[in-house]
């Protein structure tokens, strides 16, 4: 059978078909939430700082103050005058502002976070794009995950809309265990909290832990905001950014090709 006349006109209408293709990738809620929760980091993250330099020490337990040995100091400047640094100067004191944006932030992110995990419970939004499927928990796929990141090997094309198994687990650490514990040692900071909720801080061991072990978690968070930042840029910045802006993303279309190939075999007949 010959198809002369009308080969050339599919292999151009197959030519001139789109080779990308939008797909729907993160729902409003989703990208909304997703961008509150940074501002609010950044908030946190500034005047957290601007907290810690008035005390550069922490402690271990219920107290800490200048006369107790700290169980670590970070070796810069203090805003105040009274904690021995080593340096001859004081940084101006910011204390004011900055615990006024902190505790601020801190609520907005708590009623977004509580937000966004109902979606995700209630929506299947964990179950759909968070949780691993049996197969992907294979030490076969996990180590083929690990080491394709190790080589810093370039994501497929696939992963564009759908999370591999490193991202999966590691957003389900941050949701469900990094965010609770950062919020919990925040609250054990509070002494109204405490007078109301005192077994807060028992667990934790005293007010100087929660404060310690609220510095340590941020410090995974901000690890995992540097390696996430990275990741974006790596995998393709035009493309993740216009996924949680618009929502879509894009993907080779799947029709092309076939359409090409098909049109091929017919004029070989």
């Amino acid at each position: 059978m010959t198809t002369s006349g009308s080969v050339p006109a599919r292999l151009e209408a197959a030519s001139a078909a789109p080779s990308t293709t939008d797909t729907s990738r993160h729902s409003a809620l989703v990208r909304v939430t997703h961008w509150i929760t940074t501002l609010c980091f950044f908030a946190l993250l500034v005047s957290g700082v601007e907290i810690l330099i008035s005390h550069p020490r922490f402690y271990w337990g219920e107290t800490g103050n200048v006369l107790i040995k700290p169980l670590f100091r970070i070796p810069i400047p203090s805003s105040r005058g009274l904690v021995p640094t080593g340096y001859g100067y004081v940084l101006p004191d910011q204390n004011g502002w900055s615990r006024a944006l902190h505790f601020q932030s801190a609520w907005i992110l708590v009623s977004t976070g509580l937000l966004y995990v109902l979606y995700g419970l209630f929506a299947g939004h964990f179950g759909k794009n968070m949780l691993p499927a049996k197969d992907d928990l294979s030490w076969r796929q996990i180590s083929s995950t690990l080491a394709k990141h190790l080589h810093f090997e370039r994501p497929s094309a696939a992963e564009a809309w759908s999370y591999n198994l490193l991202q999966r687990v590691t957003y389900l650490v941050v949701i469900f265990v990094l965010f609770p514990l950062i919020i919990w040692t925040g609250l054990a900071m509070s002494p109204a909290f405490v007078s109301a909720f005192p077994a807060t801080i028992t667990i934790l061991g005293g007010q100087q832990s929660a404060r310690t072990l609220h510095f340590f978690v941020t410090l995974a968070l901000v690890a995992f905001l540097l390696v996430h930042v990275f990741m974006v840029f790596f995998a393709g910045f035009r493309s993740r950014m216009r996924a949680m802006i618009t929502g879509n993303t894009s993907h080779p279309a799947e029709g092309g090709r076939i359409h090409v190939e098909a049109s091929s075999n017919m004029e070989r007949t």
